[in-house]
């Protein structure tokens, strides 16, 4: 790992460091679901990102995909200005913008460390991450000692997931593409509106579903995902295939 340094200096920052920051802050200003559905324009990002650096093919499907993914973000943060003020679109920007980061650093990683392992790449990403959010923490000290149920989170996150999705993630990235690996924020959006309202007493608005449908049906044109059902002797069976 230490031949690319800078390598990893550079993958820390777009793919951990700053959208996590960004993240981080957009959140304390909008709920857990708004922000796990913008995360999950994610693949939209990666399919742009991928268009420019790698030339990959952008045909009419995508773009479709793209401008109903816009209209589906428009859809879900809204735009009456009695109910939201500024803050509340600096903070759905700011989660726009880390999906981008999290765009660029896995089409980087997936061009830029060829022959690393999913192991080397995750320790190399989080331990240069580290060292670049270091000396921001001098800068943004607790004013008071956290709390038992901080720290559990803070090791939650660590580890669950920071670590060991980092781990599927990287083999992912080697296995079947950037693209495709991105497309697993999928997920994102059904669990952040489940576990908001489970856990955080968070309301589901009709504005909030109908967002959420048009971004990932955005989603699924981009990366040409299609589900197809399929029946076999002993029954049916719902195959997925890009």
């Amino acid at each position: 790992m230490l031949h690319k340094w800078k390598e990893y200096l550079l993958l820390g920052a777009l793919n951990a460091a700053i959208p996590f920051c960004l993240i981080a802050v957009a959140e304390l200003h909008i709920d857990s679901s708004m922000a796990a559905i913008l995360n999950s324009t994610t693949p939209l990002f990666t399919a742009l990102v991928a268009r420019i650096w790698t030339q990959d093919h952008f045909n009419l499907k995508k773009l479709l995909g793209l401008i109903l993914g816009v209209s589906g973000v428009g859809i879900l943060v809204g735009w009456n200005p009695q109910n939201m003020g500024t803050v509340f679109f600096i903070s759905a920007g700011l989660s726009l913008l880390a999906a981008l980061f999290i765009a660029i650093g896995g089409i980087y990683s997936s061009k830029g460390f060829k022959g690393e392992t999913p192991l080397n790449l995750t320790i190399g990403q989080q331990i240069a991450a580290g060292l670049l959010l270091l000396p921001i923490t001098i800068f943004f000290t607790p004013q008071k000692t956290p709390g038992g149920d901080v720290i559990l989170a803070v090791i939650g996150l660590a580890i669950l997931s920071t670590s060991l999705a980092y781990l599927l993630y990287f083999y992912l990235i080697r296995s079947v593409g950037p693209v495709k690996t991105l497309s697993v924020t999928f997920l994102v959006p059904f669990f952040g509106i489940l576990w908001g309202w489970l856990f955080l007493k968070e309301s589901i608005s009709l504005r909030t579903i109908l967002g959420l449908i048009i971004i990932l049906l955005s989603v699924t044109f981009v990366t040409n995902i299609q589900f197809k059902l399929r029946k076999k002797h002993s029954g049916s069976a719902l195959s997925v295939r890009k």
